[in-house]
């Protein structure tokens, strides 16, 4: 049985066993002989190696474990490679205002191809077409593409309740992935199946052992099935419906904390004694999905994976439903720093892309990283305290267990290229190289017009300038409306006013004018009055990009709008009204605002409309749960 994370190899400490120091190899009597002036000189030299700390990027290397074993749906030939399954695109995307639009999705899923992931939940086809369109999408372009130096195609997943209209609607989205995978659930603690599902065990059995095997029966070789709520479930009762889902085709057996109840020994040894009781189990893998509610979720997923968990599940940045999930960047650096003591687990993660992964799904979802996130968050390389940043110009490795390159972060002072109102086409696009940004020739062209505006008023664009700027003309839903021109006034000697001018779906141009209690509320009662869909906005913030007055202002909005759109939730299956976010820059705070909130507003007419134009296709795509 494997240990929890608290066990120990070690043996306990008896005070009639002498302990072994760091330099005792051979006896006295062994020992060649060699001056006081030399054995000083060498004990100094392993005291220093002793007392030098390793950051990761000097971690020992390992080529014998760094190759991905080859793909097979129940096994790992590799017994310490353990499989990143990634549902930022899926249970990441329920936390509330994070809602993509399927390019954004498309965008998000290369990006984790890139990363390495090896199975993208790509979200949950019975919620509503727009999804089910969404995944599809993902499972034709990202599912079939090679990356990297090893051609990695990453598995595609789709998420179904434990019901066939779900199932068949994440296999319509999946199967044209060239690894496809179906991934299926049913509550199995005694609340839930009391209270939620009002189902007996026995009846719970009958139809997790149904549906994996009618999944199985589609074509699909790759099913993994959950057990939700697994870390309040019954053990006796856990081991018996996992042995029977193993029966019925089941590869990937996930093991969630659902509600982030459990702390990490017992996490661990709730993993260990499926793989110790569960008949079967060798023909399975073991994944683990930790909430984080009670702050425990990477702790709880390391415990899990030390334990013989060989499939993770996680997100980036930590999002999702309630207090978020393990994050993806936390846990693979975690194993990279620390992976000695992980019993040499190791994960085929590039974790050079996990900057700019982190970024992307900050600008797509609007869910912004706190300044002291582990990992991405932006004071986790930043040193202020005098003693810290004296010991950091002698030696980095006294206060930085990870260097910054390890995840693709690079400091601006380190670059060799300033930009300004001077630079050309050759100078900014290789900045963005060096940023680690990838656009396409046009929308190159569409950044530098932005770029040059801001140039012209600034004496020096910097990095953040210029992520700022590449998230409010790149990393934006698709278009529908645009803004023309808007002017504001306002102050204390009369109202506050704004007219604003946008350019419509059909290339129209349209004005409207307005009064509010400030310019931003002027401008907002403007654009509602051209585009008229009741909004309610949920939230409001800005941000300075850089410090001095000159800075572009970056601005995030959620709304919510008074449009029909069926969208269910994956855990209740109940319908609800979708959020949106969207974000907008400027050097201008009435322009800034003004674009935020035509992104979002265009987030959720895009979403809209593609709810509409798939009205017709049949109720495969929302459906209700039979459980």
């Amino acid at each position: 049985m494997a240990s929890s994370l608290l066990s120990s190899s070690a043996k306990p400490f008896s005070p009639a066993t002498k302990p072994r120091t760091p330099f005792a190899t051979r006896s006295q009597s062994q020992s060649p002989t060699i001056s006081p002036r030399a054995a000083a000189a060498l004990t100094a030299r392993r005291l220093r190696a002793l007392a030098r700390p390793i950051r990761a990027s000097q971690q020992p290397p390992q080529p014998q474990q760094r190759r991905r074993p080859e793909y097979v749906p129940n096994r790992i030939d590799d017994p310490n490679y353990v499989r990143i399954f990634d549902t930022t695109l899926r249970d990441g995307e329920q936390s509330p205002g994070a809602t993509m639009t399927s390019a954004e999705k498309l965008v998000v899923a290369r990006q984790l191809a890139r990363l390495g992931v090896d199975i993208i939940e790509a979200g949950f086809p019975a919620s509503s077409p727009d999804d089910l369109d969404a995944v599809r999408s993902i499972a034709i372009e990202v599912g079939n593409t090679p990356v990297g130096d090893d051609g990695h195609v990453p598995v595609i997943c789709g998420l179904s309740r434990c019901n066939k209209k779900d199932i068949d609607a994440a296999w319509e989205a999946v199967r044209h992935a060239r690894r496809p995978r179906i991934h299926t659930f049913i509550a199995t603690s005694e609340i839930h199946m009391q209270h939620k599902l009002r189902k007996t065990p026995e009846q719970v059995v009958a139809i997790a052992r149904e549906m994996v095997a009618y999944a199985r029966s589609l074509g699909c070789a790759d099913v993994e099935f959950s057990p939700e709520d697994a870390g309040r479930s019954n053990r006796e009762f856990l081991y018996h419906i996992l042995e029977e889902v193993i029966k019925a085709g089941a590869t990937t057996l996930n093991i969630p904390d659902t509600v982030g109840y459990n702390l990490p020994y017992e996490f661990g040894k709730l993993i260990a004694d499926i793989k110790a009781n569960t008949p079967g189990i060798e023909n399975a893998i073991i994944s683990t999905h930790c909430q984080n509610d009670l702050g425990l979720a990477t702790a709880n997923t390391l415990a899990g994976a030390r334990a013989g968990a060989r499939q993770l599940e996680v997100t980036i940045n930590g999002i999702g439903e309630r207090a978020g999930n393990a994050s993806l960047e936390e846990v693979v650096m975690a194993i990279k720093c620390r992976g000695e003591l992980l019993d040499g687990l190791y994960t085929g993660i590039n974790s050079q892309h996990i900057t700019l992964a982190s970024k992307m799904v900050q600008e797509h979802s609007g869910l912004i990283v706190q300044p002291h996130k582990a990992i991405v968050g932006a004071n986790a390389f930043a040193h202020e305290s005098g003693i810290h940043q004296d010991g950091m110009l002698k030696y980095k490795g006294t206060y930085e267990i990870i260097s910054p390159d390890d995840i693709g972060l690079t400091r601006a002072n380190e670059f060799g290229i300033v930009l300004g109102k001077l630079s050309g086409r050759h100078a900014v696009r290789s900045k963005l190289v060096e940023l680690g940004y990838e656009i396409s020739d046009k929308e190159f062209e569409d950044f530098f017009k932005r770029y040059k505006e801001v140039a012209e008023k600034k004496k020096r664009v910097t990095d953040e300038d210029i992520e700022a700027l590449l998230s409010d003309e790149i990393f934006q839903p698709k278009v529908i409306w645009s803004l023309s021109d808007v002017q504001a006034t306002c102050g204390t000697l009369g109202l506050s006013t704004a007219t604003v001018k946008l350019i419509g779906p059909d290339g129209e141009e349209k004005i409207a004018c307005s009064i509010g209690t400030g310019p931003v509320d002027a401008a907002y009662k403007a654009v509602d009055q051209i585009i008229q869909i009741p909004t309610v906005l949920r939230e409001y913030g800005m941000t300075s990009v850089t410090e001095g007055i000159d800075a572009i202002a970056t601005t995030r909005v959620v709304i919510t709008g008074d449009v029909s759109i069926n969208s269910k939730h994956a855990l209740t299956g109940q319908s609800f009204n979708r959020s949106f976010s969207g974000s907008g820059a400027s050097m201008d705070v009435v322009v800034s605002s003004v674009r935020a909130y035509l992104s979002a507003l265009n987030k959720m007419c895009s979403f809209a409309g593609a709810v509409k134009a798939s009205s017709g296709v049949p109720e495969s795509a929302s459906v209700g749960s039979k459980e």
